[in-house]
């Protein structure tokens, strides 16, 4: 952790723990709710355990972090040195997450920086990456929050599911929308756009979708230098051979990371899933 500046995000940034560690990121875990039990993501509940409740058609919501549980962590983080705090979250169109953050920070023992970066997943991710980095190189709080803004404009997200009915379920899709999808049995793909999940195309089967998805991300990442996730849910060897084919077609590609999402995004996308962010360096 920064002994200036310290970076906090929230557990839908899906930052590996080696990652966080290296770079002194810390997360504030969202709440899975599943039947009567209220679950810690990345703790007390798996991205395995939640696909299988999904399956078996059981109750699952989630909820946002606490503005107690912030300013706990905000105190823990001002107690092991840092004399500033930048809170990059996702996008407040998806969750209440960002709200929480800034009543706690008005309360914080330290400055807090409270970011909406209007990303989910690694796309969340790769802005507290470019904090952290810009934290670690002895930038000022405002330096790091433009840093993680920049990292934010240059970011794309773009995903497959099986059904839109997952989202329909949590709100983050129209239920006309969902119900489109349905009564045409078209697979969607969607992206992440103004903070929100937006349908993008609609595909007729699952490998055409696919195929597509890869297209749009080989078009986006063009030939600058770029970092890309791809994200699934319970499907791996889709995300394994997707990830290939994009080490092979995306000639200005740094890093590359696969990853199964967490509990929470997981529970408004459903099993199937496929997502990938293609964030600028």
């Amino acid at each position: 952790m920064s002994r200036h500046v310290a970076i906090v995000t929230d557990s839908t940034a899906y930052l590996p723990p080696q990652t966080m560690e290296q770079h002194g990121i810390s997360a504030v875990p969202l709440t899975v709710v599943l039947g009567d039990q209220a679950l810690e993501e990345g703790t007390e509940i798996s991205a395995r355990s939640l696909a299988q409740a999904l399956q078996k058609r059981r109750s699952v919501t989630t909820s946002r972090p606490s503005p107690e549980t912030f300013a706990a962590h905000y105190r823990a983080v001002a107690d092991a040195g840092a004399t500033g705090i930048v809170s990059l979250h996702l996008s407040s169109e998806l969750s209440g997450t960002y709200d929480a953050a800034l009543l706690a920070a008005r309360e914080a023992p330290v400055p807090v920086r409270v970011v909406d970066t209007g990303m989910i997943a690694m796309a969340l991710g790769f802005c507290a990456l470019a904090a952290a980095e810009a934290a670690q190189g002895g930038c000022t709080l405002d330096e790091a929050v433009a840093a993680a803004e920049k990292r934010a404009a240059g970011t794309s997200a773009y995903f497959y599911v099986d059904t839109l009915d997952y989202l329909r379920r949590g709100g983050r899709i129209g239920a006309a929308q969902a119900l489109l999808g349905s009564a045409l049995a078209v697979k969607p793909l969607l992206e992440l756009s103004g903070g929100r999940i937006e349908p993008r195309e609609k595909v007729r089967t699952a490998s055409k979708a696919i195929a597509r998805l890869e297209e749009i991300v080989v078009e986006r990442a063009g030939v600058s230098p770029v970092d890309i996730a791809v994200h699934h849910l319970s499907a791996a060897e889709r995300a394994d051979a997707l990830a290939g084919r994009l080490r092979e077609r995306v000639p200005g590609l740094a890093d590359l990371h696969v990853s199964e999402v967490g509990a929470v995004i997981g529970a408004h996308t459903g099993p199937g899933l496929l997502g990938v962010v293609v964030s600028q360096r």
